[in-house]
């Protein structure tokens, strides 16, 4: 039971770590469209501010993850069956968590960084 659960909480977490390096490539590009506004003139200071936000967005999201990862307990250790799935049950929606956070945001920077 805790076995299949532990699964399902990694199968999330596989879900999305494999999109880590394109949080870092549009948070880059997000920086560089924000130094590229700022050398034209007009200065667009909303656009540059848009792709700042977005840069700290993405990079937010990306040490989510590893925030997440640090904190994950992948043995059972001294813990009861009840505890183990209490803390797995706890660990599926943190998990889920970054994983939504990470769609949402590289689904902004892919609209975003488009145009």
């Amino acid at each position: 039971m805790n076995a299949e659960k532990r699964a399902e909480v990694i199968a999330v977490h596989d879900e999305v770590m494999p999109k880590m390096g394109q949080l870092k490539s549009f948070e880059k590009r997000a920086l560089q469209r924000a130094d590229e506004l700022t050398a034209m003139d007009p200065i667009d200071s909303v656009k540059v501010q848009e792709m700042k936000n977005l840069a700290l967005e993405l990079d937010q999201a990306y040490e989510a993850m590893f925030t997440w990862m640090r904190q994950y307990d992948s043995e059972d250790g001294e813990r009861t069956p009840e505890e183990v799935k209490a803390y797995l049950d706890e660990q599926m929606v943190s998990v889920s968590e970054v994983n939504r956070l990470m769609k949402a945001t590289l689904t902004k920077a892919d609209s975003l960084l488009k145009n």
